[in-house]
């Protein structure tokens, strides 16, 4: 029987707001040592995601203020995610087909966890895991 995304992702991770500064955001990522931040709206509803290559290329490359630049202007809306009853076979194959190492986790539209690359490789079978890892990878060749 496989584990579903519920058993393995991280409950109430740490999250920002659309009017949060980028360099708030990327402190904070660097604090709790994450590439990424779920936004949500006030009551926890996800409405998009900040990774750290979105500040980079969004924010720093452009030449923008992280002082000023908020989380909004910069987020990726739309993330791809799962929720808590998917199967990690099914959250694997959504990370390889789009190349991603982080997946919000959704219930009725609140964000209730995120599922890392990391929490799926120490779940997954060795040889499903690597396969995975491979196709994620392809993205930074």
């Amino acid at each position: 029987m496989t584990k579903n995304v519920q058993q393995v992702m991280t409950a109430q991770p740490k999250c920002v707001r659309r009017t949060t500064t980028v360099r708030s955001a990327a402190e904070l990522m660097q604090g709790e040592d994450v590439g990424s931040l779920p936004v949500v709206e006030e009551g926890g509803a996800l409405v998009g995601i900040v990774t750290d290559r979105d500040i980079v290329v969004r924010a720093v490359a452009a030449g923008g203020d992280v002082d000023t630049i908020t989380v909004g202007e910069i987020l990726t809306e739309h993330p791809v995610l799962v929720f808590p009853d998917d199967s990690l076979d099914h959250a694997m194959d959504l990370m390889a087909k789009y190349q991603i190492r982080r997946l919000p986790v959704v219930y009725d539209s609140q964000l209730v966890g995120m599922l890392a690359q990391a929490d799926v490789a120490q779940e997954a079978k060795d040889k499903q895991a690597g396969q995975v890892l491979e196709a994620i990878s392809h993205q930074e060749e």
